[in-house]
């Protein structure tokens, strides 16, 4: 109940109340407003951009005939700060300005162009960047001019590489005959005969009667003989003299199966 002279009034009924009105299609809201165009200012930019690659690749040449790698950088100091150059190839593939106050620019880089600001500020600094070039290249000029080209002769391992192979022509024989022996013996393709000299684990391979190697110290050690590669002559000469008492075990070995067939009676 509503008491008095209050009036309930419809909110849609009274003017300004409720949901507004979307505003008329036709008002003639707009902006004055005039939007600078960029093109000049990226045409100078990369302009300038492309002298700077074409000059500077110069140096980006120059360094990597110097460092004589696919890949290379040098930093040059000014004094307006630090210059990173970076080759692949000998191509230029950036030119880095550190300013000593504000931020680095990438004068050229195969990422992104530079910002204008950042550019100008830079190329106010890149001779003398091409100056510190300059006086790093003239401080090499002479550095080599003493260096002899003369060296002593290298002395030939001919005679020394027909001992190892005179040795190892030696231990190949002998092995062989072993080998051959076993295989009569054994009746089998492939075998191996191991035997223990001075501590060290001798192990002679064989296949249908040949030689397949000849390996001392286990399966790290060293191969006398393989189907692949010679051993050092060092290892030739430590293991020369052990290889006498390892055709021994060979020798007590077929000894003690010669005792045990003839104790066989039939």
């Amino acid at each position: 109940m509503v008491s008095g002279d209050t009036e309930l009034v419809n909110p849609a009924q009274r003017p300004g109340w409720g949901m507004s009105s979307p505003p008329d299609a036709d008002s003639g809201i707009g902006f004055d407003l005039d939007v600078r165009d960029v093109d000049a200012v990226a045409d100078r930019r990369d302009e300038l951009v492309a002298a700077v690659r074409d000059h500077a690749g110069t140096i980006a040449y120059q360094l990597a005939r110097l460092q004589g790698g696919d890949y290379g950088r040098t930093t040059l100091s000014t004094a307006g700060g630090e210059w990173t150059v970076k080759h692949e190839a000998g191509e230029l593939e950036f030119l880095l300005f550190s300013p000593k106050r504000g931020s680095d620019t990438y004068v050229v880089s195969t990422k992104q162009s530079p910002d204008p600001t950042g550019l100008a500020a830079a190329l106010d600094d890149y001779a003398n960047m091409v100056a510190a070039w300059n006086d790093y290249v003239e401080s090499l000029s002479g550095v080599l001019d003493d260096v002899t080209a003369e060296f002593p002769e290298p002395a030939s391992t001919g005679g020394l590489v027909a001992e190892r192979d005179r040795v190892l022509d030696a231990i190949r024989e002998t092995c062989g005959v072993i080998a051959g022996e076993i295989y009569r013996y054994e009746a089998d393709d492939y075998g191996t005969f191991t035997a223990r000299v001075d501590g060290d684990r001798w192990e002679l391979k064989w296949e249908e009667g040949a030689v397949s190697y000849l390996r001392v110290g286990g399966s790290g050690g060293v191969y006398l003989l393989s189907q692949y590669e010679a051993p050092s002559a060092a290892d030739v000469r430590e293991y020369a003299d052990p290889f006498a008492g390892f055709v021994e075990a060979y020798n007590e070995f077929v000894a003690e199966l010669d005792s045990d067939l003839a104790s066989v009676r039939i």
